[in-house]
């Protein structure tokens, strides 16, 4: 990126505000001050994940401190984009070295904005390795730095970003919440120069949409777009856009969600798993399964193939992939194990649930999901607490149980209507409708209904062929026109069906 670029209308006011300060030093004689600015540049741009314009700061900032020959001039700044590259290349071991350098050099010298920079890392790094609580505590320390006012204007909304954003990749939601809500504060009060230019609004419209405000949600979430678009950052421009569709999606505006995720994509921004779950909404299962297929082949590293499982259990569910889904589910279970935050916990749970009750286990199924609720207790989730009790209340429903089903599907469906999830609310309603007293839908097919009691039993389309001594197609092609004519959604929603009229 050029000199003129940075500075030209419309471009980044932060990074031109750092070019400014790195200048004025230059012509004050103050090399070593310059070399700072240059590192920060450098810093807020890898933490934007712009490396390219990173680098070029980094050089600027390497050559300052290579000429510079005085003996108390800080070697820790000199450390910081090879702490960076690591850190981008997932070499933890690696970051904790450098991070353990940096840090030494910055209390030799007192230098509180390179210590919490090189903590930050340091604790992402340590989470990754598996030592999740001194990592975690290194976290919470760099952002306490930053919420306290210890750190400079500049760094203060690097850390925030940069800890805000390892909490999301952790999937440590309680930590990313608290630390936004901290965040949005010290932007209210900061100038817009140093503010983030996007990042506080872009954190809040996640914050705002997890607890159910779907209309602040979008509202934060187009000022983040603006703020982007004007900075000429336009992959984070596209990740506004995802957020926005994220929101669309769960209220059914199925077409404002796709234009959305185009945008998106056309920006460069990741649009998965939101996109595949739009498919799946849209009825094409398919389609949503490649797209997640492609995103897990693309990835070995656990937490960032933890993103893509929930949605993989719900897609392989929607085709009738039990085999699939369990594997999934499995395979989240098992990085829950690793890395035991409550986000990841109940994801995992609430997959296996799923998974369970379209294999006609439901009472495996009630017992975790009423785990699930436990954990659910008390956190501002309305629409995950919404998904668990309609689970619960279909696991009653096959178990029997009407009147428990009857509760937690009513309590689901007022949940969804008050968040205004229209797909979802319209779902429930029929599940409702659907009560154990009515009889079996007259336009089943005797086939139909012996594809529908084997589903129920927790065969796979495959099993179900070699039963019955069809072709695996001719099964699928049942398993679509039962669910349309039930009008259900998955084959979850179809087994509870079968359960509550006695067909299985």
């Amino acid at each position: 990126m050029s000199q003129r670029q940075l500075l030209e209308p419309g471009g980044d006011e932060l990074i031109a505000h750092l070019d400014h300060l790195h200048r004025r030093h230059l012509a004050d004689g103050s090399p070593r001050s310059a070399a700072r600015d240059a590192v920060w540049a450098g810093v807020v741009l890898a933490v934007r994940a712009e490396p390219r314009a990173a680098e070029e700061w980094f050089t600027r900032a390497r050559r300052l401190l290579d000429e510079d020959t005085d003996d108390h001039a800080e070697p820790g700044y000199a450390l910081v984009p090879e702490l960076l590259v690591h850190a981008a290349a997932g070499r933890w071991t690696a970051v904790t070295d450098a991070a353990t350098a940096i840090s030494g050099h910055a209390r030799s010298f007192d230098d509180r904005d390179l210590w919490a920079v090189a903590a930050m890392e340091h604790g992402h790094a340590l989470v990754r390795l598996g030592r999740r609580e001194p990592g975690f505590n290194l976290l919470d320390e760099a952002v306490l730095a930053a919420a306290d006012g210890e750190l400079s204007p500049v760094v203060t909304g690097v850390v925030f970003c940069g800890v805000i954003a390892h909490c999301r990749q952790l999937h440590d939601l309680r930590r990313a919440r608290e630390w936004t809500r901290a965040f949005e504060r010290w932007c209210a009060s900061a100038d817009e120069v140093v503010a983030g230019i996007g990042e506080c609004r872009l954190h809040l419209a996640e914050l705002l949409q997890a607890r159910g405000s779907w209309d602040d949600a979008l509202a934060a979430a187009g000022t983040a777009h603006h703020r982007f678009v004007t900075a000429s950052r336009p992959t984070a421009a596209g990740d506004a856009r995802v957020r926005e569709a994220e929101v669309h999606r769960l209220r059914g505006e199925f077409d404002a969600a796709d234009h959305a995720y185009a945008e998106a994509a056309r920006l460069g921004a990741a649009t998965q798993p939101g996109l595949a779950l739009l498919r799946l909404a849209q009825g094409r299962a398919g389609i949503a399964s490649k797209a997640l297929d492609r995103v897990l082949d693309a990835s070995d590293e656990p937490l960032e193939r933890a993103r893509y499982l929930p949605a993989t259990v719900d897609v392989r569910l929607g085709l009738g992939d039990l085999p699939g889904a369990d594997a999934a589910a499995g395979e989240l279970q098992g990085i829950a194990r690793r890395h035991p935050t409550t986000t990841l916990m109940l994801a995992a749970a609430t997959a296996t649930a799923a998974v369970a009750l379209a294999s006609g286990r439901a009472r495996a199924a009630l017992v975790t999901l009423r785990r699930v609720a436990a954990m659910l207790r008390g956190m501002e989730l309305p629409y995950e607490v919404a998904r668990a009790r309609e689970l619960l209340g279909l696991a009653c429903r096959a178990l029997g149980e009407e009147a428990a089903a009857r509760s937690e599907l009513s309590a689901a469906r007022s949940a969804f209507a008050e968040l205004g999830a229209d797909p979802d609310r319209t779902r429930l309603e029929r599940l409702l409708d659907a009560g154990p007293g009515d009889p079996p839908d007259t336009l089943l097919t005797p086939r139909e209904l012996q594809v529908l009691g084997l589903l129920a039993g927790g065969r796979t389309n495959r099993v179900i062929a070699t039963e019955l001594g069809i072709g695996p197609r001719t099964v699928d092609r049942h398993v679509s026109n039962l669910l349309a004519k039930l009008d259900t959604p998955s084959r979850t929603a179809a087994t509870a069906y079968a359960y509550a009229h006695n067909l299985v």
